[in-house]
């Protein structure tokens, strides 16, 4: 075999080890959270997008483990340099985002990747990776649903909740932007049709 024709059978096969991705986003209450815990512990071979922010660590977190940490001025010089798929000031100053290069990296190294984000950010990931990567959207039965769950939970003020509410049904417009929408209204059921979603995507 020659050179040529062994270097692109290598090509190839490291194209073939290369990893998926998975965006998976929705509203706060709707068991995204659940939901990926239970994706990430059936055999997928999943690993979780390590986000970067420029808030310092808390506690015992780990640069690199939790988060990918840096300084707001490093923050802000990586994306002068478009370092990022997406970010987010969510206060002034304080950043989150996600670094291509740390996804390359999961990537190159055969694991499917796994994005919780925003939906803004959701979108903008499925536009730069293309088919590549699949988008999948958790969506409650219905505001009323959401408003329960949300006030069951007992952390929250009645006008926190509201806000909360008001953000969601803002997110939900996005839910057609999705390559999948998974209603969970029984979380069993949930769990079960967002597996069989990502075993058919990444068999493909």
């Amino acid at each position: 075999m020659s050179w040529n024709k062994l270097k692109s059978s290598a090509q190839r096969n490291v194209i073939l080890m290369k990893g998926k991705l998975i965006i998976i986003s929705a509203p706060s209450g709707s068991g995204k959270s659940t939901i990926i815990n239970y994706l990430m512990q059936q055999g997928l071979n999943l690993a979780f997008s390590i986000s970067a922010t420029s808030r310092p660590p808390r506690g015992t977190e780990q640069n690199g483990v939790e988060y990918i940490f840096l300084s707001p001025e490093e923050f802000q010089q990586r994306i002068a340099e478009e370092q990022f798929l997406e970010y987010e000031e969510v206060y002034p100053g304080r950043f989150y985002g996600t670094l291509k290069d740390q996804v390359e990296q999961q990537l190159e190294a055969g694991y499917n990747v796994v994005f919780d984000v925003d939906v803004k950010g959701g979108c903008r990931i499925k536009e730069y990776y293309g088919e590549r990567a699949l988008s999948l959207f958790i969506q409650p039965p219905s505001i009323e649903a959401l408003r329960s769950r949300l006030n069951g939970r007992g952390t929250d003020s009645a006008e926190v909740i509201e806000d909360r509410i008001a953000r969601a049904e803002y997110e939900l417009s996005f839910a057609p932007q999705f390559d999948v929408v998974v209603i969970n209204d029984q979380l069993e059921d949930a769990q079960k049709e967002a597996h069989k979603v990502l075993q058919e995507f990444l068999l493909r």
